[in-house]
């Protein structure tokens, strides 16, 4: 039952007292005003939208800027309609300053220029984020807001000085942030602007040059903390900017994606994309994992990616022969170093598959020079539209320099052992035979590093291919215009007036214009983003780590990841490994508070990974959940899983196992529960695990990995089943 509010607030009766006028009329006219604002603010935005979608669309930069603009319109509004009022996360008091400072997720203004909400990203906005006791930062007093469907709930104040507290703060004995780390999970992650702590603050706001660390165990927040960081760079960094590249933010996998899609939106960013590695590559959907352990480990390394280089430089030789090339006219000689000067004009950085028209143009020139036009009448175009159609020469360069698929080129590394010998000259002999397979097309995982540095080296031959056909199409409709525009000009008795604007060269290429271009879909994967936010890295290789520095010139990451739970091992110090991999400027910086698993939970899980690392860095729980961790059979499990269904009806639930045990058949007729294995639970939370014989998870460091990371998901209660 709640109290008869009217305003924003609507507190339950047991919270009465925060219902005083005296708390909370100031925060309610505030909140009248900012909902005035809202509705003209969003009436304004829409006409403005409606305007630029009505504007000509325009060429060039023009069109982009018109894109741009309707795209900033689109996602402020969104973000607007979203909240409303819930825009707004709490306020904070400055000493000698009568008026409160409100915080929002945007920043807002009246008509009068009053500042009504202080973006959560702005410098203004930083004491309501890292103010502590033992540094107020100027603040007398706090106040963070809990919503409810457009209405306040709770709300929790914090003084910091004896002034703050008289008449105006409504103090208990649970903080805001302790009271959201018990509150029941959902499908999706949730934002936590409102509990953000000072230490997840710094991390946040830090620069983004280089690459940044958040190091952290199970319930640190290292992965919200990362995504909040992202939204803060996008506003405050010019030079991360969506015109400039914007942000990728990389996963470990699609249910964890799913989990993680409402953060940025609901911190007003929705132009970042993300993805797994595997999305990366076209053939990643179909990738399997590498079936020998030590084929894998050969992939891995940034060494095997280097390979692609060498393989593609094979197919990049200057012809060894000369040729004799006939025109309508005369012969020409075209001679080896003829082909070796063209084969060197190509640019660096370009792709394989685009470079060949570089080299034709510098064929064709070197020809021109080599037959002369002077003296005898003959054109420089005439001679090269007859150069274009010498069947010969542009076979002879067909084959001199050919188009090239990448998984051909990668295929064959993995079936012609002479090829990969030449390519990556460090393999031994066992080496290269255990990378040869029968079917070279059957794409694992470990292929994907190479596969997408192919790509990127060679380019896409399909759009090599799109271009050239457009290209021809728009040189035939070029000639049928001219004729067209000769007629029409000797028809013009007087030779004057609109139609003598046909002679100018600008007003014909506008006529046949770009609109008939073929296109595919662009790659919105494909980089280059100005900044990369890699979670769970721990587990990429050396090789996945090269497909996504390909992405990001810069080389701005944030990183996020725990040592302890990498699978497979990870021995160095996080900047060992990422100077190893190319990122040589390396902050660290480490979480070590656990918010999200209770206490029982950990004493738990501690033993589990300690038995395979004695050194993980174990984090500290904060909180005691009550719950003791408890043990059942598995003929128990459906019964347990109902039980605390019809108990609770909010909050979520994993069956995590391997093999049979993962309990894909408990989900049916369940909609809160889910069914998971180690590894895909990475990075997810949930109000109840159920463990299934966490000892078939296997042994060694990836087990011990793989049972401490089941464990870790649980935000209350855990049971533990075995056979």
């Amino acid at each position: 039952m709640t109290s008869p509010t009217t305003g924003a607030f609507a507190l339950p009766e047991r919270l009465a007292a925060k219902a005083d006028p005296a708390l909370i009329d100031g925060d309610e006219r505030h909140f009248a005003a900012v909902a005035a604002t809202l509705e003209e603010t969003i009436a304004e935005l829409s006409d403005r939208l409606d305007e630029v979608r009505r504007a000509p669309g325009g060429l060039g930069r023009a069109a982009m800027d018109r894109d741009t603009e309707v795209h900033r319109l689109t996602g402020r509004l969104r973000t607007l309609r979203r909240f409303g009022l819930d825009l707004c996360l709490g306020h904070i008091v400055h000493e000698g300053a009568p008026e409160p400072v409100y915080i929002g997720r945007l920043g807002l203004t009246d008509g009068d220029g009053r500042r009504l909400l202080v973006d959560w990203r702005s410098p203004a906005a930083a004491p309501f984020f890292a103010a502590t006791h033992a540094d107020p930062m100027g603040l007398t007093r706090r106040r963070r807001y809990r919503w409810n469907h457009g209405r306040i709930g709770d709300y929790w104040d914090e003084v910091f000085t004896a002034d703050g507290l008289e008449g105006h703060a409504a103090l208990d004995d649970q903080s805001a942030f302790i009271a959201s780390l018990g509150a029941g999970r959902s499908e999706r992650m949730r934002d936590v602007l409102t509990t953000i702590q000072a230490d997840q603050h710094a991390v946040i706001r830090a620069g983004s040059r280089g690459a940044l660390v958040v190091d952290g165990g199970p319930g640190t927040g290292k992965t919200v903390v990362a995504l909040h960081r992202a939204a803060h760079l996008l506003h405050s960094d010019p030079r991360l900017g969506h015109r400039r590249g914007g942000v990728l933010f990389v996963g470990p996998s699609r249910p964890y994606l799913a989990y993680v899609a409402d953060v940025l939106p609901s911190l007003g960013e929705e132009g970042v994309q993300t993805c797994t590695v595997r999305d990366l590559v076209a053939e990643g959907a179909r990738a399997v994992p590498e079936a020998d352990p030590e084929v894998a480990r050969l992939k891995a390394s940034a060494d095997m990616v280097r390979a692609v280089e060498p393989a593609v430089a094979l197919y990049e030789e200057p012809p060894t022969e000369g040729m004799t090339v006939k025109t309508h006219w005369s012969e020409v000689w075209l001679s080896p170093t003829d082909w070796a000067v063209a084969f060197a004009a190509v640019e660096p950085g370009t792709p394989h598959n685009e470079a060949r028209d570089q080299i034709l143009e510098e064929l064709l020139t070197l020809l021109a020079e080599k037959h002369g036009t002077e003296g005898d009448g003959l054109s420089p175009e005439l001679l090269r539209r007859s150069l274009l159609r010498n069947r010969e020469l542009i076979t002879a360069l067909h084959r001199a320099w050919p188009t090239l698929e990448p998984t051909d080129l990668i295929g064959d590394l993995w079936s012609v052992p002479a090829y990969l010998r030449r390519c990556a000259p460090w393999l031994d002999r066992d080496g290269i035979r255990r990378l040869q397979r029968a079917d070279a097309h059957a794409w694992t995982v470990s292929d994907l590093p190479l596969l997408d540095a192919a790509r990127q080296r060679l380019g896409d031959p399909e759009a090599y291919r799109r271009k050239r056909r457009h290209a021809a199409a728009v040189a035939a409709e070029r000639a049928r215009r001219a004729t067209v525009i000769e007629g029409i000009l000797r028809a013009d008795d007087d030779g004057e007036g609109a139609v003598t604007m046909l002679h100018g060269q600008d007003l014909q290429d506008t006529l046949i214009g770009e609109a008939g271009q073929p296109t595919a879909e662009p790659d919105l994967l494909a980089g280059p983003f100005a900044h990369v936010v890699v979670d769970e890295a721990q587990e990429l290789t050396d090789a996945e780590w090269q497909m996504l520095i390909l992405r990001c010139p810069s080389r701005s990451f944030t990183v996020v990841g725990d040592r302890a739970q990498a699978r497979h091992g990870f021995t160095e110090s996080w900047r060992e490994r990422l100077a190893r991999v190319g990122l040589d400027r390396a902050t660290v910086a480490s979480l070590g508070i656990n918010y999200r698993t209770p206490q029982e939970v950990m004493d738990e899980a501690e033993p589990a990974i300690r038995a395979a690392l004695p050194d993980a860095n174990v984090p500290t729980s904060i909180r005691r959940g009550g719950i003791p961790v408890t043990r059942a059979s598995v003929a128990e499990r459906d019964a347990i899983l109902d039980a605390w269904l019809a108990a609770h009806d909010d909050g979520t639930v994993c069956v995590i196992g391997v093999g049979d045990g993962a309990g894909a058949e408990a989900v049916r007729g369940r909609p809160r529960v889910r069914a998971l294995t180690p590894e895909l639970s990475k990075g997810l939370e949930f109000d109840l695990v159920v463990l299934v014989d966490p000892e078939s998870f296997g042994t060694g460091i990836a087990g011990a990995v793989d049972r401490y990371v089941a464990m870790t998901r649980a935000t209350r209660q855990l049971v533990v089943l075995t056979p």
